[in-house]
């Protein structure tokens, strides 16, 4: 699949600049697990937010004793079968899952950069076989390359990257900011606007 010039500038990011990137991507594939588990109630979608919190904790609190085994388990748990489901969304509910496994395996080895890739080429696979099964065809990667939705994936993982690879040091500040600004858009990779939903449920979905 794709490829990208940002996989080799990852190399010069620190363990920190990687596991916000990948909690980043994630964020933005939220919403594509929420909102499949929303349409076919495959799963509790608060399972993966939380799991999502907590690598978030990880990176904003000092000495946050997170036991990441467990996370995986549960998250494991919680990835719906393809074969299962009729529906296309069971697709970027994978993806979403898939990454946010690699953010945890992250985590668990302390090699970051290989799982940063694989969570970008994830994020940038999921819009890149929607645009195909909208069009109804298979497309080369140059034709890959330049189709918008393709473009603004790439682009918004290049923003992430300049934000953190212009950090000196660990900004616990702009780790938390890039997770609000996230969020509040409630916007995924591939369109689907949680924001709405996210207003509703936020206060009341299950603890």
């Amino acid at each position: 699949m794709l490829q990208n010039p940002v996989h080799l500038r990852l190399a010069k990011l620190e363990s920190w600049q990687h596991m916000t990137f990948m909690a980043c991507l994630c964020e933005r594939m939220f919403p594509n697990y929420w909102a499949f588990c929303q349409q076919t109630e495959f799963a509790d979608p608060a399972l993966y937010r939380r799991i999502l919190d907590l690598v978030w904790e990880r990176l904003t609190v000092k000495d946050a004793k997170i036991n990441f085994d467990s996370q995986l388990d549960k998250l494991e748990a919680a990835i719906p079968d393809g074969d299962a489901f009729e529906v296309y969304g069971v697709y970027p509910a994978i993806d979403a899952c898939v990454a946010l496994s690699e953010a945890l395996h992250a985590m668990l080895s302390g090699e970051t950069l290989e799982h940063a890739i694989e969570v970008s080429r994830t994020s940038i696979t999921t819009v890149a076989m929607l645009e195909m099964t909208q069009a109804g065809r298979e497309m080369s990667d140059e034709e890959l390359r330049e189709n918008p939705a393709v473009i603004d994936e790439w682009d918004m993982q290049w923003v992430i990257f300049r934000l953190l690879a212009d950090c000196e040091e660990r900004d616990i500040e702009l780790i938390k900011g890039l997770r609000l600004d996230l969020r509040e858009a409630g916007i995924s990779n591939i369109g689907i606007n949680y924001s709405a939903i996210r207003r509703e449920n936020v206060t009341s979905g299950p603890n």
